[in-house]
């Protein structure tokens, strides 16, 4: 019986433990921050950058500054996974800081809108890419794309519940598919440099510098660099974290800035402002006017880049919401692993699912500047805990300990883009706070009730059951097997 239900990646008999593995090597752990982060981004946001400034050298301004921003940001977070070494990212360091109403508030809009958003957004992109090619002469039509957004998504919850290890595999190749693509875009532009095409470089600076302008299109640049902060989530799968969770961050987010930087220098040394604007697929317009009869390639490689980081998203994503089930904030069923694979299918499915309804909006940027604001108020939070933190618990173990300067300059930076579009996107930012108080009710009746009536009890129980039975798991011994 156990042998005909052993998984290639993760080989186990009657005696081991019913836990998650420590799996993830420092490899593994820089192909997660790098694939993530190098997913949709990339290939999107340089026009939204770009919509938003109207110049280019601002917008190469605004691409080196996001770098620089998540690298601190990142460091931060090297703090907070050293100190608190335990995966859940944001809803983890909230937790210890500030207790569990805060926490559930982040795990309330990371279940709604910033996880599935996020998913919804590079699966989209994925779709948009791998279309492609069968419509040169016009845009997918908007069905294709969500279909084959939704395509995407199932087969990869598919591989992440059967074996960590494939999805690690799987981070691991198309991480290096999309570095591929990119280096062949960067240096094809800077060929096209030094052939003295510089047109396009000329009165580079002028532009829209209104504040308003200035926060959306860091919004868009920032989205880019999202996934910094994603390793955190699953440190407790991670090989001696304390010194792989920095070395990766060190590795890995270096290694971005460089190839964003050179590959937005690229696309504004080929695709016109004109271009820019109109183009939802910026790298196509590129491999459109420099790869000639290999132009197809660029849309099958990009492709391949959003598959890859539709698949760290929801690796990491599962994660968090498998550590809410564990505090009891969600239902227990999300903490649940299967008894061979040590997967935790509940909570990966749930994600799926989530994450298809959000890809019925095939509208890329309006889902960016959706989430935007709700993220950057959860990341600040986490920033002020780090702090509150240092005050409160100075006895806590800190492997990593950052100048405090840094994440004082980080959580200004994150009131600002929290901040401002209050006032440019007054309904936007309405719903948004909404949803976050809409979890208070559903906290108290939810977690904090602890006399809740026998029928909803059996109920719970009936459901859980059925599902474990379905999908073969159980509660896991311990969040991680030491």
């Amino acid at each position: 019986m156990t042998d005909s239900n052993q998984d290639q990646g993760n080989t186990c008999d009657v005696s081991d433990k019913i836990v998650l593995k420590r799996k993830i090597t420092l490899a593994n752990g820089v192909a997660i921050i790098v694939g993530t982060i190098i997913g949709s981004g990339i290939f999107v946001s340089p026009a939204g950058v770009f919509i938003y400034t109207k110049s280019v050298g601002i917008s190469l301004l605004i691409w080196t500054l996001s770098g620089l921003f998540s690298t601190i940001g990142a460091l931060c977070y090297a703090e907070l996974g050293t100190c608190i070494s335990r995966s859940g990212g944001d809803y983890a360091y909230i937790l210890e800081a500030f207790g569990d109403l805060p926490a559930f508030l982040r795990l309330w809009v990371a279940l709604l809108i910033i996880r599935p958003t996020t998913q919804a957004i590079v699966a989209l992109t994925f779709a948009q890419y791998a279309a492609k090619p069968f419509f040169f002469d016009c845009d997918p039509p908007e069905s294709t794309i969500s279909l084959l957004a939704g395509v995407c998504l199932c087969l990869l919850t598919a591989i992440n519940c059967l074996s960590v290890r494939w999805s690690m595999q799987v981070q691991s190749v198309f991480t290096s598919a999309k570095l591929f693509a990119l280096f062949a875009i960067i240096l094809t532009g800077i060929w096209h440099i030094g052939e003295g095409n510089t047109e396009y470089f000329e009165n580079a600076f002028e532009g829209d510098l209104n504040a308003s302008s200035i926060a959306l299109a860091f919004f868009s640049g920032l989205f880019a660099f999202g996934g910094w902060n994603y390793l955190n989530f699953v440190t407790e799968e991670l090989q001696d974290p304390y010194k792989n969770l920095p070395r990766a961050i060190w590795i890995a987010m270096p290694i971005v800035t460089l190839v964003y930087v050179t590959a937005n220098l690229a696309y504004f040394a080929v695709v016109s402002a004109d271009e820019m604007i109109t183009s939802p697929a910026v790298a196509v317009t590129f491999g459109n006017k420099m790869f000639g009869s290999l132009k197809w390639s660029v849309p099958v490689f990009v492709a391949l880049s959003t598959f890859g980081g539709v698949n760290g998203v929801l690796f990491t994503s599962a994660r968090l919401f498998a550590t809410g089930a564990m505090e009891g904030h969600l239902p227990e069923i999300f903490s649940y692993i299967h008894i061979y694979r040590f997967t935790p299918i509940p909570s990966l499915i749930f994600t799926c699912f989530m994450s298809l309804i959000m890809v019925t909006n095939s509208n890329v940027f309006t889902l960016i500047n959706y989430f935007s604001q709700t993220l950057w108020l959860s990341v600040g939070v986490c920033i002020a805990g780090l702090i509150y933190l240092r005050y409160t618990r100075p006895e806590l173990p800190r492997p990593i300990k950052v100048n405090l300067v840094l994440p004082i300059i980080f959580l200004f930076c994150c009131i600002f883009l929290v901040g401002v579009p209050i006032f440019t996107q007054p309904i936007s930012s309405a719903i948004g706070v909404s949803i976050i108080f809409s979890g208070i009710p559903v906290y108290y009746v939810c977690v904090k009730w602890k006399t809740k009536p026998k029928s909803f009890i059996y109920i719970h129980d009936y459901i859980t059951q059925f599902l474990q039975k379905i999908f073969l798991v159980v509660r896991p011994e311990s969040t991680v097997d030491r």
